[in-house]
């Protein structure tokens, strides 16, 4: 029999190794290199069970979701659950994970169908209490304490639930490895049998994970990659005061990507906001300077937004930018072109630029209404309150167009705004909206005299 050997690879770029290093050797990241075992016996090619066949021949079926009531959570995975699909839910502790799935799977118990919840960090007791503030009698909710995979899998054939929920993959481990609960390879073997296994059954399978201090995925990457969907929490933890979470689908085989789902945490659990664009904007739409309406995409959502610029004079020599919300690096391109196209001096100023609670702006749809806040913050000139702005802007000062404009133009006619700015290379693409006048600009310091001429 061949004797098995030890190898340490990389789960990034595959690189190998005979010795374990604390940095990899192909493309040089930290903490990437896992042991394996490796026999010469395994170089044997496998034999095929079913040789290929045409695209053509392939016979699809039709998809059937298991949607679970809750509006929100339904939205985020593309309509609902699908059989047989693995995903995963990463956020800082505290942001209302378990909470969520509990209420998952108290829906689908009362829907008739078998939820199992494997909790590895709390007790059952735990669970039970946390329950009952949610006002969850879970009759037919199966609970279990576990952290061995084998027991996991024996649970999971034994019961064959519709929903398996695993609370957190970091906490479960398989016999045979030496590593610890929680590294590298546990993660990533642990997950890829449960994975396999619930595809078989038609399960649905939720692993829940931890996110570091740099707010990434705890464990390899490659766990990203096996799931078939990728949910991430964002907002404040639950010692933070808000009450708003966002669940967003940054990964999504069976539905769009950047989809939004918006909660409120209440005493009795998590609640789906109705209507998002109103609560992040301000209830008093008055005239201040350096507030800007933006409206943008989040999947098949369109989202109004307020952002929020401020300009200081700066006390030191190099002066400080401050985003949250935005890129980092966009503001900073918006500034240069402000400076330089525009003749706007901001290199002896402080530019401090928010988004109003705590949502994130990803697209480039948002770049006029920043540009336009920081001019307006910087000349003490407010933008009209009921003006939306809309379009990127390039290096060149020009305003380009966006996509799903009409989308977008409905969302800002349906919350009673008057006027809207928007891109000329988007004017083929428009629908008039009854009571909203739409201007069309191709640079910015068109925008610019049209907000002079506003005032």
């Amino acid at each position: 029999m061949a004797k098995e050997q030890r190898l340490y690879a990389c789960q990034s770029c595959g690189w190998k190794t005979q010795r374990w290093v604390g940095r990899c050797g192909g493309c040089g990241e930290w903490n990437t290199v896992v042991e394996e075992t490796w026999s010469p016996s395994q170089r044997s090619a496998p034999q095929c069970t079913e040789p290929p066949i045409p695209l053509a021949a392939i016979e699809t079926q039709r998809e059937e979701r298991i949607t679970t009531g809750l509006e929100e959570f339904d939205r985020v995975l593309g309509g609902g659950m699908v059989p047989g699909s693995a995903v995963l839910i990463g956020g800082p502790p505290g942001i209302g994970k378990s909470t969520l799935m509990l209420q998952v799977c108290n829906r689908l118990a009362l829907l008739g169908h078998k939820p199992l919840y494997i909790t590895g960090e709390e007790s059952l007791l735990q669970i039970k209490l946390r329950a009952k503030r949610l006002r969850i009698e879970g009759k037919d909710l199966l609970l279990g304490a576990e952290t061995n995979l084998e027991t996991v899998q024996g649970h999971l054939n034994d019961l064959k639930p519709t929903l398996l929920v695993v609370d957190s993959i970091q906490m479960i481990y398989k016999e045979g490895l030496e590593s610890a609960p929680g590294t590298l390879s546990q993660v990533r073997e642990c997950a890829n049998e449960l994975i396999h296994l619930v595809k078989d059954m038609d399960c649905v399978l939720f692993l829940l994970g931890h996110v570091t201090k740099e707010g990434l995925l705890a464990g390899p990457k490659v766990l990203e990659h096996m799931a078939d969907t990728v949910l991430y929490f964002e907002g404040e933890s639950a010692s933070g005061g808000a009450p708003f979470r966002v669940l967003r689908a940054v990964k999504n085989r069976f539905g769009p990507t950047n989809e939004l789902a918006i909660f409120e945490m209440r005493e009795d659990g998590l609640h789906g906001v109705d209507d998002p664009s109103s609560l992040f904007l301000s209830r008093n739409r008055s005239n201040v300077a350096g507030t800007a309406t933006v409206a943008c995409m989040e999947g098949t959502r369109s989202l109004l937004l307020e952002i929020q610029s401020l300009v200081t004079r700066s006390n030191y020599n190099v002066p400080e930018r401050k985003v949250s919300g935005v890129d980092y690096n966009r503001v900073s391109m918006l500034i240069a072109v402000l400076d330089r196209r525009l003749g706007l001096k901001l290199r002896d100023q402080d530019v401090f630029v928010n988004v109003v609670g705590g949502v994130r702006v990803e697209e480039p749809a948002a770049d006029l209404g920043i540009a336009l806040g920081i001019a307006s913050s910087l000349t003490d000139r407010p933008i009209p309150s009921d003006m939306v702005l809309l379009g990127e802007v390039g290096l060149t000062g020009e305003v380009r167009g966006v996509g799903q404009m009409e989308a977008r133009l409905k969302e800002v006619g349906r919350l009673g705004f008057k006027r809207a700015i928007v891109p000329q290379d988007n004017a083929k693409d428009m629908i008039p909206q009854k009571g909203l006048e739409t201007i069309r600009v191709g640079h910015l310091k068109e925008a610019v005299k049209i907000l002079s001429s506003k005032q």
